[in-house]
């Protein structure tokens, strides 16, 4: 039996707070993550959910260069790509030339869980889950029809069938369904509990100072960055940039003082770590509630 994707309602990545998935008809997972702007060759080995938590991606702008990396597959029909990383919707780029794209964005802290459709470069339809009278889109009122046949809606299109409905999941899966059965979508669950998947990165890469962080990774027993995606670990950035500050304060406290000084210049070695570094992203402060945009 297919899985469908109605499983994926409040599911999240290792994350813990985001889903974050781009499907394409029409080509195959390779060209998707090219589409998505990952550079032409081999990406990284195959990853599992759980292994992307040591890739420690820089989401936010005050953790450096912000990157983004994807899990690429291909399933019933459907190319997928699954984000980490800062929200992107790149769902036009994917969907040129003729292919059929969905996009489906789910944040804890940016409701509404937003479902797009395009074709041939165009956003045709969409909206979000819960707010479906908002729709989207060239076409948006293309799926109304099933919304109605669903039993989001009376037969007049704009009135709930049950407005004081509490059980929320339900109604997500009830508007998620609608895309599942219009487009014959399915996605395994194991992409999340097992299987793992090439990965791509698809921004921030490659760093310019990518060479130098490593050696001084390799210098200090730190964990080495992943030379084929060439992305720096958030953790790793910001703990080579405090010990390159203490550096810089110890030349400028020396600067000038004769020898036999009995100056002692600040230690880098042992440097504590933040206690996000290790985390992958988990517990990082969240962006403020706002509402998504569509794509």
């Amino acid at each position: 039996m297919s899985d469908g994707i109605q499983w994926m309602v409040g599911a999240t990545t290792s994350s813990g707070w985001m889903l974050d998935v781009h499907f394409a008809r029409g080509i195959d997972s390779v060209e998707l993550a090219l589409r998505m702007g990952a550079p032409r060759g081999t990406g990284a080995r195959p990853m599992t959910d759980a292994e992307m938590v040591s890739l420690d991606l820089d989401a936010y702008p005050d953790r450096g260069p912000s990157s983004a990396v994807v899990r690429v597959g291909e399933h019933s029909g459907w190319a997928f790509a699954i984000t980490y990383g800062p929200y992107l919707s790149r769902l036009e780029e994917v969907s040129r030339d003729g292919v059929e794209a969905v996009h489906y964005h789910y944040n804890a802290e940016h409701p509404p869980t937003m479902v797009l459709y395009a074709r041939d470069g165009r956003t045709v339809c969409g909206f979000g889950l819960c707010e479906e009278r908002r729709r989207y889109g060239q076409d948006p009122d293309l799926l109304l029809p099933d919304l109605v046949a669903a039993g989001v809606f009376r037969s007049d299109g704009e009135t709930y069938c049950d407005p004081g409905i509490n059980d929320y999941a339900d109604r997500e899966r009830r508007g998620l369904a609608i895309f599942e059965e219009r487009f014959d979508l399915s996605l395994p669950r194991t992409v999340l509990s097992e299987g793992p998947l090439p990965v791509h990165a698809i921004m921030g890469s490659p760093v310019p100072d990518f060479e130098e962080i490593r050696r001084w990774a390799e210098a200090n027993g730190r964990p080495l960055p992943d030379e084929r995606l060439r992305l720096i670990p958030a953790g790793l950035r910001k703990d080579y940039e405090r010990t390159q500050g203490r550096d810089q304060r110890a030349r400028h406290l020396t600067r000038g003082v004769g020898q036999g000084a009995a100056i002692d210049p600040f230690h880098t070695r042992g440097t504590g770590q933040d206690p996000a570094s290790n985390m992958g992203g988990v517990g990082l402060p969240r962006p403020t509630r706002s509402s998504a945009q569509p794509g």
